[in-house]
């Protein structure tokens, strides 16, 4: 039977756990996937632990694979699919998870890997590229201003630094004194993070603030904007940054847009910065790299076939 790495209730690592599966049967406007990589990101950690994501609707069923993230082969069209034919190569965000060798994927939300492309690359791009993208596009900023990143030494922030750039933008980023040299070889101005980062962000007169930590540091994100309606997040509730008088990334969840971050990473303006690979059977280990915040840029589980 197809082995999946999950967590059987909510809680920490003493959760996890990998187990036999059934080979999922995709529905209509579904996609059965042969997953070659999947990619880790903080949000597989925070589900795990209770955090329910803006739209998700329901009673979780234990137990839950991890991970949203998957680039492999079609193996099993559902019913009504076109475009998709056994054997393409793909990538997408998945319904059942993908720390697992098979994984379901809606259509609506799969693209054609090209094949310039490596699975492991194409497994980073529908989690974080695709919110990086949505929230650069959102903030909608003309060329040569200036935006500001919290949280840019990590896997959303690291892509919004460089989207941004190719867009012509002047990117600040904030991280921790660790990161610096990471963060500048992205093409931004580093900002160090912590007591007083605010003020020493100042200077640099951001137009517009991405963040991704949330709290007190959104707070004070807020204050360096004259125009509160170019403050996002992808890292703080809804009710928090619109008591600010921002606004919660929109995510657009397309094919569209994963084709787009995908030539990105072609023509050289992304670069998903895999700074860590484990095989399925290493899931743990991916998963603690990340949760322990010692990942710089993406991390990425390959499953052998």
């Amino acid at each position: 039977m197809p082995k999946a790495y999950v967590f059987t209730r909510y809680g920490g690592p003493e959760t996890e756990a990998f187990v036999d599966v059934d080979r999922p049967s995709p529905g209509p406007g579904e996609l059965l996937v042969a997953v070659r990589a999947a990619g880790v990101n903080p949000v597989d950690w925070k589900i795990r632990s209770g955090y329910v994501r803006p739209g998700d609707t329901g009673e979780r069923v234990f137990p839950a694979v991890f991970g949203s993230e998957v680039s492999g082969v079609v193996a099993e069209a559902g019913a009504g699919v076109e475009g998709f034919a056994v054997g393409d190569e793909v990538f997408g965000n998945t319904l059942t998870g993908g720390y697992a060798e098979y994984a379901l994927i809606p259509v609506a939300i799969a693209a054609h890997k090209p094949a310039e492309l490596s699975h492991a690359d194409a497994a980073t791009l529908p989690v974080a590229a695709a919110t990086a993208y949505d929230g650069v596009r959102q903030l909608d900023l003309p060329e040569g201003a200036t935006l500001l990143v919290t949280g840019a030494g990590g896997g959303v922030g690291a892509a919004a630094v460089q989207i941004a750039r190719a867009l012509g933008l002047k990117v600040v980023g904030v991280s921790g004194e660790a990161k610096k040299e990471f963060v500048e070889s992205l093409g931004a101005v580093h900002v160090a993070s912590g007591p007083g980062w605010a003020e020493r962000a100042r200077a640099t007169a951001p137009d517009a603030v991405y963040d991704l930590v949330g709290g007190e540091v959104l707070v004070e994100a807020a204050e360096l904007l004259a125009d509160r309606t170019k403050l996002i997040t992808a890292g703080a509730p809804e009710e928090d940054v619109r008591r600010l008088g921002g606004a919660r990334v929109v995510r657009a969840r397309d094919a569209a847009v994963l084709e787009e971050v995908a030539r990105l990473v072609l023509a050289g303006d992304l670069d998903p910065h895999i700074t860590g690979t484990f095989p399925l059977d290493r899931a743990a280990d991916a998963l603690r790299t990340v949760e322990e915040g010692h990942a710089r840029g993406k991390t990425v589980i390959e499953v052998a076939r």
